[in-house]
């Protein structure tokens, strides 16, 4: 489902609708991720209130997750492996290949909000790296052509 400008209304259907689980935060900050493509401060506070946590407690669990966004991120998602193994296997030409190849730097998304370029700690594939992952997709045995060849599909 594409992202949407946030609505509190239906922010609120999101909490209502997971609130009942054992555990429901990460659940719901999930939903509210994946309806917003962000958990802007408003949805924050909303959260806070109706589970009954302060929004310190709502903002350790975001900041504590790297799939959390408080500001809008690129409709898609670039993550490039920036662990020990994958930089033993040539990672930081990669990363810097991802880097050229969408004019933007780790951290930060293209114009047009097309793709971010995220890093992120180990993809779990570290005989087979540098790696990165498209989305949900993992990318194993990166080159340079492979990284121009996954760039222009994440620009699709």
């Amino acid at each position: 489902m594409p992202h949407t400008a946030f609505s509190a209304d239906e922010a609120l259907l999101i909490v209502a609708e997971l609130k009942h689980l054992e555990g429901p935060l990460l659940p719901i900050l999930h939903a509210l991720e994946a309806r917003f493509g962000h958990v802007p401060e408003a949805a924050i506070r909303l959260v806070s209130a109706e589970l009954n946590l302060s929004r310190a407690e709502v903002h350790g669990v975001m900041s504590f997750y790297h799939d959390f966004h408080a500001e809008p991120h690129g409709r898609r998602v670039l993550k490039v492996c920036r662990a020990e193994a994958c930089q033993a296997r040539g990672g930081d030409r990669i990363a810097d290949a991802f880097e050229d190849a969408l004019g933007v730097r780790i951290g930060e998304t293209s114009p047009g909000g097309q793709v971010s370029l995220e890093a992120v700690y180990c993809l779990g594939l570290c005989a087979i790296g540098p790696n990165a992952m498209l989305d949900d997709r993992p990318v194993a045995r990166l080159t340079p052509a492979k990284v121009e060849r996954l760039v222009e599909e994440a620009r699709l």
